[in-house]
This record gives structure tokens, sequence and C-alpha cells, in this order.
């Protein structure tokens, strides 16, 4: 029985989790949305809802007491190893949940994967910027229908 083990081990050493949840989580803030697994999808919730937390409390620390905010910007940087996504957090992520008191983020599922039938799923931080796409032009194909 797994009475008080909350850990999920993912069939992974502690070193591998540790360093999967940390590419993980950089990727999310990086990009705000990634696709994984159902199972590494919930701990990444997880992982993930405590750095914005630590980044948003830099917010609220008056600028008088400077320490505190190094002290939270060090404590980030142990998970995250990237200075530009660690910027992008404290400038840019943090900001938009000022007013949130958690669910930074959701997770949808998308089905099973095609080879060993794992749980898909999508993570995305819940205030996310959409990306502008811009229309692709014409293909080849597409010119050629048309001339005909």
């Amino acid at each position: 029985m797994r009475h008080k083990n909350k850990v999920r081990i993912l069939g992974r050493s502690h070193a591998h989790r540790k360093a999967m949840f940390e590419n993980m989580v950089t990727s999310l803030f990086d990009h705000e949305r990634i696709i994984t697994t159902k199972e590494k999808g919930k701990e990444l919730k997880i992982v993930s809802e405590k750095l914005i937390t630590k980044a948003k409390k830099n917010i609220i620390i008056p600028d008088s007491e400077p320490e505190k905010k190094l002290h939270n910007k060090k404590e980030v940087f142990k998970v995250i190893k990237n200075k530009d996504v660690v910027k992008k957090l404290f400038d840019d992520i943090a900001p938009r949940f000022k007013d949130r008191k958690g669910g930074y983020t959701r997770m949808y599922l998308l089905g099973r994967r095609d080879g060993d039938a794992a749980e898909m799923a999508v993570v995305e931080l819940v205030e996310r910027k959409a990306k502008v796409v811009e229309p692709k032009a014409d293909t080849k194909k597409e010119s050629k229908k048309k001339a005909k």
C-alpha cells in the first residue's frame, strides 16, 4: 500500500524525474502550452503552479526589501536554468496572475496515443497570450488549381 506516498514515480529514478520536470516546466513557460501524457501533466501542474506563486510574491514585496525578491528568483533558478524563461516568468507571466489565487494552468485530455495507448493531454497557462498566425501563401498546387 502507498499510504502517504504522494510522489508520482512515473517509472523513473529521482534524478531523471527531476530533470524531466525541469525541462517540461521550462518549455511550458517558454511556449505557454505543451503536449504530454496525462500523468506527467498532472505532476507538471503542481510544479509549475508553485513556481508561478513564487514569482507572484515579487509583485507584492516592496522595493525596500530587495533581498526577498532575490531569494524568490534564486528559488526559481533552482528549477528553471534558462535566464530568458525566468525573466519571462517574473516580468510577463506572474503579473498576468496577480489577481488569481491559484489554478494557473489547465489540462485538456486528447485521447490515446498510437503505439502505446498512453493518455495524452495539453497543459497550458490559463491566461495565455494568443499568438497571431498569418495565413500561408498559396502553394504550387493551389496556384495550378486556380489557373485551371
